[in-house]
């Protein structure tokens, strides 16, 4: 008998799940970003984590003005910045235009050109519609998954089962880093446009590299933070032309006011504002 010309049905069928795990993810859909970014908002504002007033605002808002002018024409809603309390130094994009920054981050930025690297980074997720596309993919993993775990004699059977869920959620992992490092370039590039040294996405990372010390990245969501700042700087070499006015020393830095964080967060966001459109969080920085 040929065995290339008698494949069994389980050779097809594994096959068929591996090719599902693999699947691009589809262009997205403006109305359905929209409507996620809307359900999110209501809910940080139903949670009273959105900051109305704050003194930070007139830190955020030049800075996010000189971004909003590079990143708007490259994606069909406008961007806003919005304030939000949380106790860990955080930033967030979401579908629809809103980037949120927590308070603790303000505190923890130690100059404009850091603030400046979270911002871009985080309008190049919604210019690329990570959360979308990412969305689909999972889904995509999720079928895979379920095809597999009928070969292996149900996702329940021991072993088997674990192999599963490990290859499904390693699978969303890596394209999660990819996600994130994609992230980190266009926002060097959004950094540079608006005027702002994107050395300052290097010199925050620094910051946190010490807290990734051990971390295996292979089951990790996030590219180790020695490995986004050598893929910077790959890109800023590659690049002369876009980068190299632009100094590593952190020395050149602008450094940011301390402000006290007399923050009002509330359930309604004031008239002053713009009304922001929200989604469920993408990605941490």
């Amino acid at each position: 008998m040929d065995m290339k010309q008698h494949r069994s049905p389980l050779s097809l069928s594994l096959a068929a799940a591996l090719l599902l795990l693999s699947i691009a993810p589809l262009p997205a859909r403006a109305d359905q970003e929209q409507q996620i970014g809307q359900q999110v908002y209501s809910e940080l504002n139903r949670k009273g984590e959105i900051i109305t007033s704050s003194p930070l605002y007139d830190i955020l808002e030049p800075i996010a003005a000189r971004i909003k002018h590079v990143a708007d024409p490259q994606y069909q809603y406008p961007f806003r910045f919005i304030l939000v309390h949380e106790k860990n130094p955080n930033a967030f994009a979401v579908p629809g235009g809103n980037v949120y920054v927590t308070d603790s981050l303000m505190n923890f930025v130690q100059n404009k050109e850091e603030l400046a690297g979270v911002l871009c980074h985080e309008t190049s997720h919604d210019i690329h519609h990570d959360v979308i596309n990412n969305m689909r993919k999972n889904q995509n993993l999720q079928i895979g998954a379920t095809v597999l775990s009928l070969l292996f004699g149900g996702a329940g059977n021991g072993l088997a089962g674990s192999a599963i869920n490990i290859l499904a959620n390693v699978q969303a992992q890596s394209y999660s880093r990819t996600v994130e490092t994609a992230a980190d370039v266009k926002g060097s590039d959004t950094c540079a446009e608006a005027g702002y040294n994107p050395w300052g996405m290097t010199w925050l990372f620094q910051k946190f590299s010490k807290q990734d010390a051990g971390t295996f990245e292979m089951l990790s969501d996030h590219p180790r933070d020695d490995h986004r700042i050598a893929d910077l700087q790959n890109h800023f070499r590659a690049y002369p032309s876009r980068f190299a006015r632009f100094s590593s020393n952190i020395a050149t830095a602008t450094p940011l006011p301390h402000v006290a964080a007399t923050t009002t967060p509330s359930n309604t966001a004031p008239a002053s504002k713009p009304t922001p459109v929200s989604g469920p969080p993408h990605a941490d920085i």
